[in-house]
Parts: structure tokens; sequence; C-alpha cells
């Protein structure tokens, strides 16, 4: 059964952004979509978002996840997490560190590395074995850090297709 995944970002609904519009073509390409409004929008939180997800979205080998800002670490907490192989991921403006760009200049950089939607740090290769295809799509000015800084970061450790736009913002 082909079914799509997509997973909003920080203060953000299902309506944000180019989601609307993704999921009506998914639609008509016969794609059944789930597109949840994720707990804690405000604060992504991988110990909140991550088990709703798993609960609630169905994974086979013809799913396709998008993800867009923090929706993309919770796609990579995701892929490791399930025991199945997806047809692809699509990351837009994803990272996989935390953005230079986020942190509060009042704060020591080390009392705010933690962002509670990341992990510490990722198995790759159960990430990659996991997933059919891998996209990861982020533009060189995006304002929050999820640039193409980090698209390559992701891209080196688990290859795909890297997609940088030029002058886009935080897609």
């Amino acid at each position: 059964m082909k079914n799509a995944v997509i997973l909003h970002g920080s203060s953000c609904t299902p309506n944000s952004y180019w989601l609307p519009s993704i999921k009506k073509f998914l639609e008509k390409q016969g794609y059944s979509v789930w597109v949840p409004q994720l707990p804690n929008p405000e604060a992504p939180d991988l110990k909140i978002q991550l088990p709703f997800v798993l609960k609630n979205a169905t994974f086979n080998n013809e799913t396709i996840i998008i993800g867009h800002s923090s929706g993309c670490p919770l796609i990579l907490s995701v892929l490791e997490s399930i025991d199945v192989k997806i047809n692809k991921a699509i990351l837009v403006a994803g990272y996989a560190r935390k953005p230079e760009k986020m942190y509060e200049p009042s704060l020591k950089k080390e009392e705010q590395d933690a962002e509670p939607i990341l992990q510490a740090k990722y198995n790759w290769e159960k990430i990659k074995q996991n997933a059919g295809e891998l996209y990861f799509i982020n533009s060189d000015n995006d304002p929050w850090g999820c640039d193409d800084d980090e698209g390559e970061y992701m891209f080196r450790n688990l290859g795909g297709t890297l997609i940088i736009r030029h002058g886009e913002g935080h897609i």
C-alpha cells in the first residue's frame, strides 16, 4: 500500500509552508497520506514525538516520509527505530546537529548544546539500511542554520541525493 508520512517542523502545523500542496499531490498519485499535528510543536522533543509517530504511522516498502526543519531529525530517529526498509525519505531544511544560529547569545554554548529533538549521535548505518532513497534539500541561506552545511553533513553520513537551493531561505 502506497503511503506517505509528512512531518512538520517547530512552531508549525500540517498546514504550514508547502505541506498541504505536497499532501494533495501525493493523494492524486494514489498515496494514503498522513500529516499529523505533532505534539509540542513549540518545543519539539524526541521523547514525545518519536513514540507518537511510531505508534500512529504505518511504514512499509512503499512508504515515503517527508520532513521539514525539525521534522527531519525526527525522520532520522524514525528510520533508526523501525524494522522495515521504506521507499524514500525526503528531508527539507533539515539538520542533524544543533544549527549554530539557534544558539542563544546570552548562554554559553555548553549550556545549550542539547536540543530535545536531536539524538546525541545517530546510527547512520541503520538509517541507511531502512531507506531505499534519501534526499536532502537545503538552502544556502537558511536563516536558522538548517543550511547547505547541514545537508552536506547528513549526505556525507548517509549518501543519497543532496540538492542545494540558492537563496531559498528556510524553504
